[in-house]
Order: structure tokens, then sequence, then C-alpha cells
């Protein structure tokens, strides 16, 4: 028999992360930004030297095709701009621009203050031992999606 626990607790962090996402999109959309695009912000601004669109892509787990066309959107606003690879013009480094800086740098501490209300009824233990959940979740199921790939 399923262990019922595990199946509430994965039906509870879906919800979460539902409640989550469509929050996130009522935050961001006055900002002029959408969550993809500020996660993005978010990682190049602690690069300085940028990614490569695929290590973008693997920091933020989604599709090389979604990176393209999310990276597009941003150059396009001036946010970030792609510099080709010397020796192999398959790979584009991804870089914050100026622009781009100076969004993150508006938005981030109004993300940061949105968090902290969002945590507030949180102990920093439960937090940390919330981590430690999400990761051996994370590393779950990245198992088994490789035994479903395989």
């Amino acid at each position: 028999m399923p262990d019922p626990l595990g199946v509430d607790f994965i039906n509870r962090v879906l919800a979460t992360s539902g409640v989550l996402l469509r929050e996130s999109q009522h935050f961001f959309r006055p900002l002029g930004v959408t969550e993809a695009q500020f996660n993005v912000l978010n990682v190049l601004a602690s690069a300085p030297t940028g990614l490569s669109q695929r290590e973008l892509g693997d920091v933020l787990v989604v599709d090389r095709s979604n990176v393209t066309g999310l990276l597009d959107r941003m150059e396009k606003a001036g946010w970030v701009r792609r510099e080709g690879h010397p020796q192999d013009r398959r790979i584009h480094r991804v870089m914050l621009t100026a622009k781009g800086r100076q969004l993150w740098t508006k938005v981030w501490p109004l993300y940061v203050a949105a968090v902290e209300k969002v945590v507030a009824g949180l102990a920093r233990a439960d937090i940390k031992h919330a981590l430690t959940a999400l990761a051996a979740l994370e590393e779950g199921a990245k198992k088994w999606g490789r035994k479903m790939r395989a």
C-alpha cells in the first residue's frame, strides 16, 4: 500500500509551487519583468563573467529551447547580451547589461522583502529542515526521472 504521507507531501509541494508561481506572477508584473526573467537576472547578477546558455539552463532547470526564447526577449529589452566564444561558435556567454543590472538592483530588494513576508511564520530551524527535505526530494525526483528515461 502506498505511503499516504509521501503522497500528501508531494501534493503539498505541488500545491505550494502553484501558489508561489501564481503570486510571483502578480508580484513581478507591475515591475515589468516575468518571474523567469527575474530568475535569469538573479543568476547572472552573481556571474560577472557571464554563463553559457547551457550553464544558465542547467542552473534554472529549464530546457535549452526555452532559454533561447527567453534570452531573445531579454536581449531585445536590453537586459542581457550574448557574446560568442572565441574558439567555439556554438557557445554564447550571456551577461547582464548595465540596464539589466539596474533592473535587478531595483527588483532584488523588493523580492527579498516579499520573501521575508512569505516565510515570516516559519522558524529558521523549520526553514533549514525544509531545505534539507526539499533537496532530498529533488534528488529523488532526478533519480526517478533518469530511470523513467532509461
